[in-house]
């Protein structure tokens, strides 16, 4: 088990790689790996035999514990810093565990959306 947290996320969705790239977490959790879903990495079909569909949501493992959807995303905005605009709006919206559970659904919607604007499949029919 590393130290080192891991955020795993879809790199054809356009929104989930500017929310990994602005996210900031380095200065509160140390080094943080950042691993596209459908890069064939085999930790990836790992996470889906313990049941965790990807296609509901990113997942952030950090100090052995793996979060999932809108958990995730509370998690990733409690502990990055407010630094940038997007993080201070990211923490005041995601870090109430409520408002994530609210909101997590619409940006699963918009890259649903968005995947099919684009022509992308989701992650489990790529296979």
């Amino acid at each position: 088990m590393t130290d080192k947290a891991l955020i795993i996320y879809d790199g054809e969705c356009v929104y989930c790689q500017n929310y990994v790239k602005f996210v900031r977490l380095r200065e509160t959790v140390g080094p943080v790996e950042l691993l596209d879903a459908r890069s064939g990495d085999p930790r990836i079909l790992e996470f889906q035999r313990q049941g965790h569909d990807l296609d509901e949501g990113m997942l952030f493992v950090w100090k052995g514990t793996v979060s999932h959807g809108s958990d995730a995303a509370h998690l990733l905005a409690t502990l990055s810093t407010d630094s940038t605009w997007f993080n201070t709006v990211n923490k005041a919206v995601f870090s109430n565990k409520f408002a994530a559970s609210v909101f997590y659904p619409l940006l699963k919607l918009g890259r649903r959306v968005t995947l099919k604007l684009r022509g992308r499949s989701m992650i489990g029919h790529q296979r």
